[in-house]
């Protein structure tokens, strides 16, 4: 299976946001505009996650969703927020493809088992959201990375292979946003003990990170952020002289970590990896 290259979109109200370890977002742009343009740059899926949802115990994508999937022709995976089968159903109509739960599936590991016979394993992504403790450990965190559940993540990823989960979307949260490379040790640990497609993000500074995850263990594809992002910041039209623009590139020069990512498109992306000889989709 050729690995798929899936923009992530963390969003706010319908604005794309962006932060590092999932803390201090800034807003970048409409997210609708992002995501055209991840379209028209060859992304095999887009991401959509509601960065408050979960917290706030509601979703606000909707609006988003419909105006994307009018014009986006490629798998749309949504996020954070859901909570029950009517919540799934609600947004799947909007016109996303595929969800991706985490909080309400570590909380009640039932609605998991739940949610698979309802819709069928294909459309119930598990977002993973990993944090290591100082002993090393990596453990799951619930609304948007805020809450340490103290939950084992490979002890999670054995319960998920138990119910038979269409995908594993994994997160990072000590590699997000710091363009410093994947947490490769954890995605080897849980390649190796699943076999359901597994999505990682978290870290991709540059092209050589993207080609180790996806090289340096069994993954189906890598979620990207930061690295497309502020790319795309310099290359739509529609952001030049807004104030999302602005505040975009005052986020690179106040935070020192975005001076560890090395902005590129996805079309470079891809193009690049097929030179290292990993074949992508084009």
């Amino acid at each position: 299976m050729l690995p798929r290259i899936v923009a992530r979109l963390d969003i706010k109200g319908n604005q794309l946001c962006k932060g590092i370890h999932l803390e201090g977002l800034k807003y970048l742009g409409p997210a609708s505009t992002f995501a055209k343009h991840y379209y028209e740059e060859k992304a095999d899926e887009l991401l959509f996650m509601d960065c408050v949802a979960s917290l706030y115990q509601r979703n606000s994508l909707y609006e988003v969703i419909e105006e994307t999937a009018k014009n986006i022709f490629i798998p749309l995976t949504v996020g954070g927020g859901i909570r029950s089968i009517a919540d799934i159903q609600n947004v799947l109509n909007a016109g996303a493809d595929k969800v991706a739960i985490n909080t309400e599936f570590l909380k009640r590991p039932e609605f998991l088992e739940e949610a698979i016979t309802h819709f069928g394993a294909s459309t119930i992504c598990v977002s993973i959201v990993t944090k290591r403790n100082l002993q090393g450990q990596s453990t799951c965190y619930i609304n948007n990375g805020r809450d340490n559940t103290r939950k084992d993540a490979l002890e999670w990823v054995n319960e998920i292979n138990n119910a038979g989960a269409g995908e594993i979307i994994l997160t990072s949260i000590d590699q997000e946003g710091t363009g410093l490379g994947y947490d490769m040790d954890l995605i080897k640990q849980i390649s190796e003990i699943t076999n359901i497609p597994l999505i990682v993000g978290g870290g991709a500074g540059n092209i050589n990170h993207i080609e180790e995850g996806i090289k340096g263990a069994q993954v189906s594809g890598v979620s990207l952020a930061s690295i497309i992002h502020y790319d795309a910041i310099k290359n739509i039209p529609e952001l030049e002289s807004t104030q999302a623009q602005e505040s975009s590139f005052t986020i690179l020069n106040e935070k020192k970590s975005f001076d560890k990512i090395e902005p590129a498109s996805i079309l470079e992306i891809k193009n690049q990896l097929i030179k290292q000889g990993i074949i992508c989709r084009t």
